[in-house]
């Protein structure tokens, strides 16, 4: 149930990239795999590689859900910044 909890967190965060400029790799799609691909990678790494069920999950596991969706979307820009630097559009 935790997982669940960090996906929508993750999706939830999301919806705040429309306020940095569009480098994203692939666009805003790759910020929302970002998004939630690192909210949950980061809950599941707390939590010692397992995802707890439905009586243990509570409102903390929303906030440790924060930090990876920032640094999954951060990863994203930053790959996105690159490819624009080495292959600049015309």
């Amino acid at each position: 149930m935790a997982g669940l909890v960090w996906v929508m967190i993750g999706i939830a965060l999301w919806h705040f990239a429309i306020f940095v400029p569009d480098h994203f790799w692939a666009g805003i799609v790759g910020a929302f795999l970002g998004a939630v691909v690192g909210s949950f990678l980061f809950g599941f790494l707390i939590h010692g590689l397992t995802v707890p069920g439905q009586n243990d999950t509570g409102l903390l596991n929303a906030v440790e859900a924060v930090p990876g969706a920032v640094i999954g979307m951060a990863v994203v820009y930053w790959i996105g910044l690159r490819q624009e630097r080495l292959h600049p559009a015309i």
